[in-house]
Parts: structure tokens; sequence; C-alpha cells
């Protein structure tokens, strides 16, 4: 599996991500900090956990350098990612 760099910082620093069901989709990847929800993505179809699990890492890593929040559950898919 390749490396998450964000991902693997997020987690040391107190931060976690969860992976699941979220009605009324069948898995999301969402990331937050101590105080911020840093990402909310919506698993898309075919794609793969470990793809998945890429675009949360650019995801964080968006959060963290532009403060650009990708929140696809409410907001739709995102054009960032």
């Amino acid at each position: 599996m390749a490396r998450t760099n964000y991902i693997e910082a997020l987690i040391e620093d107190g931060g976690e991500i969860t992976i699941g069901a979220l009605p009324p989709h069948e898995c999301v990847a969402t990331a937050a900090d101590g105080s911020n929800c840093l990402a909310m993505l919506v698993r898309r179809d075919g794609e793969s956990l470990n793809v998945l699990l890429k675009r949360l890492d650019k995801a964080i890593g968006l959060a963290w350098s532009h403060d650009a929040f990708v929140d696809e559950v409410n907001d739709g898919e995102s054009e960032l990612l």
C-alpha cells in the first residue's frame, strides 16, 4: 500500500480517520483533527479503498496547506480531487 504521509501525520498528532457507511452513502472516509473536520469523501463507483485513501491523504494536505476543506457528503463530488 502506498505511503500516506498526511494521514500518518494526522494520526501521530492525535487526529483520526474513519471509513464506513454513512447513509445514504455506502462508504465515506473522513479525517478530523482535535477541533476540525478536514475532509469528508464519498467513495466513487468502482473506486478501490486504496484510491479512496490516497484521495483522503490529498484532501488532508489541501486542508492544511490551503485551508480548502473538502465535503463530498454535503456538497457533492469535489473538483479539487
